[in-house]
């Protein structure tokens, strides 16, 4: 079973804007937005973008390159060039394009419990969006080895609610003993925790997490959501990262 890590050279820098300047009636190319999209790819080496607020982008115009992967996260900066055409709900301008951390829910047992390990964190926020659990949150970093991160179904503990989907964020520090905290980001996919006849499941995320600013103690916490599939997100998030140094690899 594969786990993807990240390696965070500098801190994802937490952030604000959303819309800067970008409403349907100013098409200037000096207005752009920012926002979490899932990369939808159309073939021949093209996409289109899928907002979490279900709305459909088509890439007219692009300032920089990206390889599409499919149901990739990616953090863009995009500028509107018309309203309603050809099934999408805007052509856009791509002005860069970040890949985020993307990742499938795993499965712990007995077999790599020890990788995948039980280090705390500190949680900035936790929500679902667009078909994905999203999680923004600190962690210590000391530069020496990729930290792996990853959410868990743990097969080794009882479910207390069979009408829950109990999950676990987990982290592996690998020993890292630096005391600086840095920014992460990352997101799963939720849409293989379907459940069939239903158009929603309730799921419960359990994190470790520091409880004071030496690091020095831990807490349980659960953070309770509802996935309701393809149902846009109701309101547009306000904690947007913008990668500063990250890459992917596999493990």
């Amino acid at each position: 079973m594969q786990k993807k890590i990240f390696i965070l050279g500098l801190a994802i820098i937490g952030i604000l804007l959303i819309y800067i300047g970008c409403d349907d009636n100013s098409k200037s190319l000096g207005n752009f937005g920012i926002d979490i999209a899932t990369i939808i790819p159309e073939g021949n080496n093209t996409y289109s973008l899928q907002l979490d607020n279900g709305k459909k982008l088509w890439p007219a115009a692009k300032a920089v390159n990206f390889t599409p992967s499919e149901h990739q996260r990616v953090l863009l900066n995009y500028t509107i060039l018309s309203d309603q055409k050809d099934g999408f709900d805007h052509y856009i301008k791509v002005n860069d394009i970040w890949g985020i951390l993307t990742k499938d829910v795993i499965e712990l047992n007995a077999q790599n419990e020890q990788s995948i390990g039980d280090d705390p964190i500190k949680t900035n926020s936790i929500w679902i969006g667009g078909d994905y659990l999203n999680a923004s949150f600190m962690f210590n970093y000391g530069g020496k080895q990729p930290h792996a991160i990853n959410l868990v179904r743990n097969t080794l503990a009882i479910d207390s609610d069979k009408n829950v989907i109990e999950l676990e964020f987990r982290h592996n520090s690998f020993e890292s003993q630096s005391d600086k905290l840095y920014e992460g980001f990352v997101c799963f996919d939720l849409r293989p925790l379907r459940v069939m006849d239903n158009d929603s499941v309730k799921i419960s995320v359990k994190v470790k997490e520091w409880t004071d600013k030496t690091n020095s103690k831990t807490k349980e916490t659960r953070y309770d959501v509802v996935y309701r599939y393809n149902q846009p997100a109701l309101k547009a998030r306000t904690e947007i990262p913008i990668p500063v140094t990250t890459s992917n690899e596999y493990y």
